[in-house]
């Protein structure tokens, strides 16, 4: 039963659960006042007397509700001493976890690092195919571009012995764990990285391979080409049985000089000494590109299936932004769905609450009309027995 200021009747009780903070003054009464009319209360043949249960003039505080912790100190004091017991294990656990976090978070830092040495890597070799193309360009090459092709390779070569230093302790680190039987997320993660960039680092440097070896060739077809201006045929086994002595003077043995000879001449010299300069470069990066391609190679299964996963990724990304606009145009309809029942469920209760209004709007009148007839008979009463007594005392004075 719904009762005014949230009260409730049940049983012989009265309960108070959601009354405001404040005092209620409570009188005996045989009726509890509702909305639509007043109701006696018919309480079971047990239950003790009205007079016990509803004093004359009771003074009711509504109190907020206690805390939870009073009913349950016992198992408060419970849970504090097994967590007091645990309380060694967990700051061990912390401590664990907050360095293996930061180690993973130092292992980033490092992949990013490798990252931006491999990227300025591969910017460096497009330098260097520039430069290659201006020296080819010119029969005579300015000094400065040269120094300048030397000092691109040189920094390649610093950079490259970098990330390779960089990379081989990443495997060291990771070969150490595997050998204790060490399996987790974050190795998986470590070996995942490490594949990806000895990946990428032996594609730049092979990229520069292929520049130099590009270059090499080059440069062997136009000192044949000016072998040939200069009256000498030579086949390509003699040419470069020619490129591998280091004497310049090979190539103007028995070539009688004049001008243009002289010219092919020096242009051959100078083709001759950049190709010295390329195999020496190539050949201090030999060991690199051997252990980065053996790497790459043992790692070629994980690397392939590490481009499967990511390609599948893509795949269902696309997928799932293909699905949002049916998911959002759902979502909507599930909100108005849910929004009708509810409409529905009020809309019951609704008619239940006026029908209950109704019943009670009719005891109402009711009971108003028996009232008004015992106040009508009241009165009555009231008038004969005045008419009864003035008659009486009209013959007591005469």
């Amino acid at each position: 039963m719904r009762v005014r200021n949230g009260l409730t009747a049940k049983g012989p009780r009265l309960t108070f659960p959601c009354a405001s903070p404040g005092s209620v003054k409570w009188s005996q009464h045989p009726f509890i006042h509702t909305r639509k009319g007043n109701h006696r209360l018919s309480p079971p043949p047990d239950a003790p007397p009205r007079s016990a249960l509803i004093p004359q003039s009771v003074s009711i505080t509504a109190k907020q509700p206690e805390p939870r912790e009073r009913k349950t100190g016992t198992m408060k004091d419970r849970m504090q001493e097994l967590r007091h017991g645990k309380e060694t294990t967990e700051e061990e656990d912390e401590v664990a976890v907050g360095m293996d976090k930061g180690f993973m978070d130092e292992f980033f830092e490092q992949v990013e690092e490798i990252r931006g040495f491999i990227e300025s890597l591969a910017e460096k070799v497009e330098e260097v195919k520039r430069k290659h193309s201006a020296i080819l360009a010119s029969p005579n090459p300015d000094e400065k571009t040269k120094a300048e092709l030397e000092d691109l390779m040189a920094d390649i070569k610093k950079l490259a012995n970098k990330v390779r230093s960089k990379l081989k302790s990443i495997q060291q680190t990771i070969e150490q764990e595997e050998g204790q039987n060490r399996s987790s997320a974050d190795l998986r993660i470590r070996k995942t990285q490490h594949s990806t960039l000895s990946r990428k680092f032996v594609e730049v440097m092979s990229e520069y391979n292929t520049t130099q070896s590009d270059y090499r060739e080059r440069c062997k077809g136009r000192i044949q080409r000016q072998l040939e201006i200069t009256g000498r045929n030579t086949t390509n086994e003699e040419l470069e049985s020619m490129l591998e002595s280091d004497n310049p003077a090979i190539f103007t043995s028995g070539i009688i000089m004049d001008n243009i000879t002289q010219q092919a001449m020096n242009e051959i010299e100078t083709r001759h000494n950049e190709i010295i300069k390329l195999e020496n470069s190539i050949r201090e990066l030999h060991d690199m590109f051997m252990d980065m391609a053996m790497l790459v190679e043992s790692q070629g299964g994980l690397v392939h299936n590490i481009e499967r996963s990511v390609l599948g990724a893509q795949e269902y990304v696309e997928e799932a932004k293909e699905r949002i606009p049916k998911c959002k145009k759902f979502k909507k309809t599930g909100k108005r769905g849910e929004m009708i029942d509810r409409i529905e469920y009020n809309v019951e209760h609704s008619v239940d609450y006026v029908e209950r209004a109704v019943s009670d709007t009719k005891k109402a009148v009711k009971y108003q009309s028996k009232a008004r007839r015992k106040k009508i008979m009241i009165i009555i009463c009231c008038v004969v027995l005045g008419v009864v007594i003035a008659s009486i005392v009209g013959g007591t004075l005469a």
